[in-house]
């Protein structure tokens, strides 16, 4: 299974630097090369839609406490047939731990981002990661919306950009703050 525009929205996409556009040209190699790319099934690896979901003041992120991972990351998960993009999947994830409707994607990606993991199937492979950042509705008092854990979640919480939990993913969850609130700016999205 080939996600539809998954190509397209990473050759479009203006990545934040070498190490990024090092990364899509990579992922673009892959989608070229493997049969099932965005399939849980192909072994090697498998693209991912995930999003980092700001509140509307973008001084607070929604994170979710990762059952196998163990630390606090940002919202995601595997492509669907019937997801119409990489970032359709980021947002029907996004949507589905949260809770939260009406979530506004930014335009493209944010950040990539490729990890080792077990995934359901219980084989060892490798998640290609494709982020985005999305923005929830404001509320009437300013404070972000109240989420809804879903089941593939042991804990999820609002936490402040400056103030993230000890357990976060340190290695990337920062980076794709900062790349997010910057993409959603830049589009108008956020403050």
């Amino acid at each position: 299974m080939m996600i539809p525009n998954t190509r397209a929205a990473l050759a479009e996409w203006a990545a934040p630097g070498a190490e990024q556009d090092s990364l899509r040209h990579a992922y673009l190699a892959f989608l070229d090369a493997a049969p099932n790319p965005c399939e849980r099934a192909c072994v090697p690896g498998h693209l991912t839609g995930s999003a980092i979901v700001f509140d509307a003041t973008g001084e607070h992120v929604l994170l979710t406490l990762h059952p196998r991972v163990g630390k606090w990351v940002q919202l995601g998960g595997h492509c669907e047939p019937e997801d119409t993009g990489i970032d359709a999947a980021a947002l029907r994830e996004a949507t589905e731990e949260s809770g939260l409707p009406d979530l506004v994607l930014s335009p493209g990606p944010v950040h990539l981002h490729t990890h080792p993991i077990t995934c359901s199937l219980g084989q060892p492979t490798r998640h290609l990661d494709v982020r985005y950042a999305a923005v929830a509705p404001s509320t009437a008092d300013g404070t972000p919306p109240t989420p809804v854990r879903s089941s593939e979640s042991t804990d999820l919480a609002w936490w402040p950009v400056d103030a993230l939990p000890a357990e976060v993913d340190a290695e990337s969850v920062p980076t794709l703050i900062a790349f997010g609130r910057s993409a959603l700016r830049d589009a108008g999205l956020l403050p």
